[in-house]
C-alpha cells in the first residue's frame, strides 16, 4: 500500500508558513466516542489535555490518562470529571525515557476489555544534549524509540480490541517543524546512532528531525499493517498558545517563538481538535499518512525518491533491531 502521503508533494517552507492561516475544522455534528476506550497519553496538560476535554464533551465512556507523574494526572481528571462525571477515568503511569515503563503500561492497556483509539501525545523538546537512562539523547528517546516501541505494543490490543469489523486507530502526535530539518547524516551507516554523538548534536536540528525520523518509519510500517485492522496515522497540531513543549528554550530562541506565538498560535481547544479529526474524522484513506492543518499533507522532503526508500529501509531495520528486546518483529509477524 502506498500512503496518500507519499502521493502527495513533499512539505516545503510555505507550508509552514502559511499554516497557522488555515480556519480551523472542528469535528463535525455526530461525531462521538460513545461506548469507546480511548488512551490519550500526556493528556494531563497543554494540548493534551484540551484533547481530553474533547473527549469527555464527545461522549467518550472510559478515558485512560497516560502520564509521567500518577499526582498531576490525578488532578487532571479530577478537573475531567467536574465536566461529565459519567466517564470512566483512569490514571496510568509511563515514563517515555524508560523502555520497561512503557512495557509494563502496555502490558496494562493490554488487559483492556477494549481499546479502540490510542492517541500517542507524549513529547519533549529542549535545547541541550541530554541521554535518557536508556543511553540515547533523550529527544530520539521519546520523540522515537519510545513512541514507536509504545506503538508497536499496541498494534495487537488495538486490533483485538476494537469492534468487529471496525479497525483500531492509533494517531501519534508529530510536528509541522519537520520541515524545518535537514538530516544531515541520514546517509551514515548505520544512521539513528549519530542522533547519539554529541559531536553532532544541534538545538535548531534535533527535535524537528526527532520527528522527521517517524515519516520513514510509518512508510514502512503500512506495509505490515493493514488499515482494515489498525489505522495508524501521524498528526501536527500546529503551532498552539500555552502548551510547555518548549519550556525548556532560552534566549533568543525563547523570546522569537513567544513573539510568533502571540501572533500566530492557535488556542489549546483548536490545537487539540487536530487530535480528534486524525482519530476520529479522518477514515482508512488516512493510513500512513501525516495529517496537518486537518488536512492529509505529503511527508518531509527527504523521504522521497529513491534516495528517500533507501534511508527508510535503513531507518525501519536499525528501530527494529533496536527495539528487538520487545520481539517487535513477532508481534508485525504474528498480526
Amino acid at each position: 500500500m502506498i500512503p496518500k502521503s507519499y502521493e502527495l508533494p513533499p512539505l516545503g517552507a510555505l507550508d509552514l508558513a502559511v499554516s497557522q492561516a488555515f480556519r480551523p475544522r472542528l469535528p463535525p455534528k455526530g461525531t462521538s466516542f460513545e461506548g469507546q476506550t480511548v488512551l490519550l497519553t500526556g493528556g494531563n496538560l497543554g494540548i493534551g489535555y484540551g484533547c481530553a476535554e474533547w473527549l469527555i464533551e464527545l461522549n467518550v465512556s472510559h478515558l485512560i490518562l497516560g502520564v509521567r507523574t500518577p499526582s498531576k494526572g490525578e488532578a487532571a481528571a479530577a478537573k475531567l470529571r467536574q465536566k461529565n462525571s459519567r466517564v470512566k477515568i483512569d490514571v496510568w503511569q509511563v515514563d517515555m525515557e524508560s523502555y520497561k515503563s512503557v512495557q509494563a503500561f502496555a502490558e496494562q492497556c493490554g488487559s483492556l476489555h477494549k481499546l479502540d483509539v490510542a492517541i500517542l501525545n507524549a513529547g519533549a523538546s529542549g535545547e541541550q544534549f541530554r541521554r535518557s537512562p536508556e543511553g540515547h539523547e533523550s529527544l530520539i528517546q521519546i520523540n522515537y524509540y519510545s513512541t514507536v516501541l509504545l506503538s508497536f505494543l499496541l498494534l495487537p490490543t488495538l486490533k483485538a480490541k476494537s469492534p468487529a469489523g471496525k479497525p483500531g486507530r492509533l494517531t501519534i502526535v508529530n510536528s509541522g517543524a519537520t520541515i524545518t530539518a535537514r538530516l544531515p547524516y541520514r546517509h551514515e551507516k548505520p544512521y539513528l546512532p549519530t542522533f547519539d554523538d554529541e559531536s553532532k548534536y544541534s538545538p535548531f536540528e534535533c527535535y524537528p528531525a526527532s520527528k522527521a525520523v517517524a515519516h520513514f518509519w510509518i512508510l514502512k510500517l503500512v506495509e505490515k499493517v493493514k488499515k482494515e485492522d489498525v489505522v495508524v496515522n501521524l498528526v501536527d497540531p500546529g503551532l498552539v498558545k500555552g502548551t510547555q513543549l518548549m519550556r525548556d528554550l532560552t534566549g533568543l530562541n525563547a523570546m522569537v517563538l513567544g513573539v510568533i506565538k502571540s501572533l500566530t498560535a492557535r488556542s489549546i481547544r483548536n490545537g487539540a481538535s487536530t487530535y480528534i479529526d486524525a482519530a476520529a474524522v479522518k477514515g482508512p484513506e488516512s493510513h500512513g499518512s501525516f495529517i496537518m492543518d486537518w488536512r492529509i499533507r505529503g511527508y518531509v522532503s527527504a523521504v522521497y525518491g529513491k534516495d528517500g526508500k533507501e534511508v527508510a529501509e535503513r531507518v525501519w531495520e536499525e528501530t527494529l533491531d533496536e527495539l528487538s528486546f520487545a520481539d517487535v518483529r513477532g508481534i508485525l509477524d504474528r498480526l
